[in-house]
């Protein structure tokens, strides 16, 4: 027996479709957002505004009626929220490495320096 999925009260057929697939939407727009920031000459900040705007409009939108707005504004609030998370790990994990090179560095002049030469 084939089951129909069940459309919500005031729910269109747009926003229906959205809803089902909403976090892998926003993941590809985050994905996409996240290789520019990365590569580009530009910086990050401007993702840091456009999340702040994005949320802002997702609060705006869930006090209204229209499920599809409603849709939307939590793609777009998601996607900027995972777009802000990339380049803060990208920086995160970058200066990990480095204080992991600057720990062997040290660990590596404490051998050099405590060696004894043999009588």
């Amino acid at each position: 027996m084939a089951v129909e999925p069940v459309i919500e009260h005031r729910e269109g057929r747009g926003s229906h479709w959205l809803r089902e697939r909403r976090l892998r939407i926003a993941l590809l727009i985050a994905f996409v957002e996240s290789l520019l920031v990365l590569f580009s000459d530009h910086g990050w900040w401007y993702v840091v505004g456009a999340a702040i705007v994005a949320v802002a409009l997702y609060f705006v939108a869930r006090r209204t009626s229209s499920r599809l707005a409603h849709e939307i504004t939590w793609i777009a609030a998601t996607s900027q929220l995972i777009s802000v998370f990339v380049p803060v790990l990208w920086v995160a994990v970058k200066a990990l490495a480095i204080l992991a090179l600057i720990l062997i560095g040290l660990f590596l002049l404490a051998i050099l320096l405590l060696d004894r030469p043999r009588k």
